[in-house]
């Protein structure tokens, strides 16, 4: 008997662990008032017009055939409808959706859940993180508003709700479990997308995705099918990230993003190799901005950023994300790689322009011919730094005309410093150099290989 009761403690123990809902139909129930239907109307222009015949002056034809061409030139317009989902974040008619299901609208619908219908008043909209801010006329409306959750408390495996309006059903819920966090589906490069297998289809976009607190954890916007429908490959931007744009689309009409003002590239395994990094983390920076935050701070091309604040970059898309979603203005600390070692850097944050311009100068060519043997190419001397004039390595990176300005962080000003600084490399064991080049008037960093 003491056994059997053992054997019943443990599986009442062990019980909860495995525990699956029973049923979504009480939560469902109360969220459902919270998620509306969206549809977009575009005024979409006739290419085709057609031509009025031309009829003898005062012909019985002329007014009947101009009767008839001006009602079909009025139907030259037509109205095209786009449909989508979104969902009620404040009871004075805030709603969240993707901007994609709004962009080009001439007139914006919302259809609530007891399906009366709003003109919605767009309050802002940001195409790079595909989010659009809307509002309606609350005052005759009993609005039921959703919380945000917590996304970053969100794991593989954790049940999710979506509640949309697919193919234009409207109130259609589906369930499953999150399948992949912090996915990069080349969305642009300020959004990590969550993962579900809960069926999403056309019409879902801009709709919510659950917890099983009924808290908002992320916005759907996306899937991946060959067919068109749902094959359980979906993706919601996380709420953490959308939370913060909204409130600024909403105050602001607009994202005010953090901005370092730098050009990065990834680092490969030769660049980790000549800079002397155990490893391919971080992000590597290619050029600095005169004119951004960085300059100031101190921040150089070629410098590999390891970790930003409390976030380390592993690879160089995480930079990106980390700095969009910062606060403009404010203090942002650095870990940095230079000169094999690691440094801190302080940045006072800018606001990402709508485009960032970089001034190159022009340069002129001085003769002065070196040959480089142990790299495969023949060098002179340049105002700006050594211009490549021959190679004999069809596998170099490098190109007749380049001009290379440092190697592995170290100014070359003339062919003699270059040689002078590849010897001392050289002797280091190294098998590659890490290069800072100017390309048709655009700075790059490539890497050479020592000829073994």
């Amino acid at each position: 008997m003491i056994k059997l009761i053992s054997i019943f403690s443990i599986i009442l123990f062990f019980k909860p662990l495995f525990a699956v809902p029973s049923s979504f139909a009480d939560l469902v129930e109360k969220l459902s008032p919270s998620v509306v239907s969206i549809a977009s109307t575009t005024i979409i222009e006739n290419n085709s017009q057609n031509q009025i015949p031309q009829f003898p002056e005062g012909s019985p034809f002329d007014e009947f055939f101009k009767d008839y061409f001006d009602k079909d030139q009025r139907r030259s317009q037509r109205p095209m409808t786009g449909l989508g989902s979104g969902f009620i974040i404040s009871d004075d008619g805030i709603i969240v959706t993707n901007n994609h299901v709004i962009e080009g609208a001439d007139e914006i619908t919302v259809i609530l859940s007891d399906e009366t219908e709003h003109t919605a008043q767009l309050l802002g909209r940001d195409p790079k993180a595909d989010i659009a801010v809307l509002k309606i006329d609350s005052e005759n409306s009993n609005l039921n508003a959703v919380e945000w959750g917590n996304s970053d408390d969100m794991r593989v495996g954790d049940w999710t709700i979506a509640i949309g309006n697919p193919l234009g059903l409207g109130g259609t819920v589906t369930a499953g479990i999150l399948s992949a966090i912090s996915r990069d589906i080349g969305g642009g490069p300020y959004v990590k997308f969550l993962q579900t297998d809960a069926s999403i289809n056309r019409g879902n976009s801009g709709g919510p995705l659950f917890n099983l607190n009924g808290k908002v954890i992320g916005i759907n916007t996306a899937i991946v099918s060959q067919t068109g429908g749902s094959i359980g490959l979906g993706f919601a931007i996380p709420s953490n990230s959308a939370k913060k744009i909204v409130q600024q689309l909403k105050d602001f009409g607009k994202t005010k993003r953090g901005w370092l003002g730098i050009q990065i590239q990834p680092v490969t395994q030769d660049f980790a190799e000549s800079l002397g990094l155990p490893n391919q983390k971080g992000a590597f920076v290619s050029n600095v901005n005169p004119k951004g935050p960085s300059k100031d701070a101190g921040l150089e091309p070629g410098d590999v950023i390891l970790k930003f604040n409390n976030s380390e970059i592993i690879k160089m898309s995480d930079l990106p994300r980390v700095v969009a979603e910062s606060d403009v203005g404010s203090t942002a600390y650095l870990v940095v790689w230079r000169k094999n070692k690691q440094i801190n850097i302080e940045v006072i944050l800018g606001e990402l322009p709508g485009e960032v311009i970089t001034e190159r100068q022009n340069n002129e060519t001085l003769n002065n011919e070196t040959n480089i043997d142990v790299l495969g190419i023949s060098i002179s001397n340049n105002d700006q730094g050594v211009e490549v004039t021959e190679i004999s390595d069809q596998d170099t990176n490098l190109q007749i005309g380049d001009i290379i300005l440092e190697v592995n962080r170290e100014p070359v000003s003339d062919t003699g410093s270059f040689k002078k600084v590849v010897t001392a490399l050289e002797k280091t064991g190294r098998s590659s150099l890490l290069l800072k080049i100017l390309r048709d008037e655009e700075q790059l960093w490539v890497t050479i290989r020592f000829n073994n």
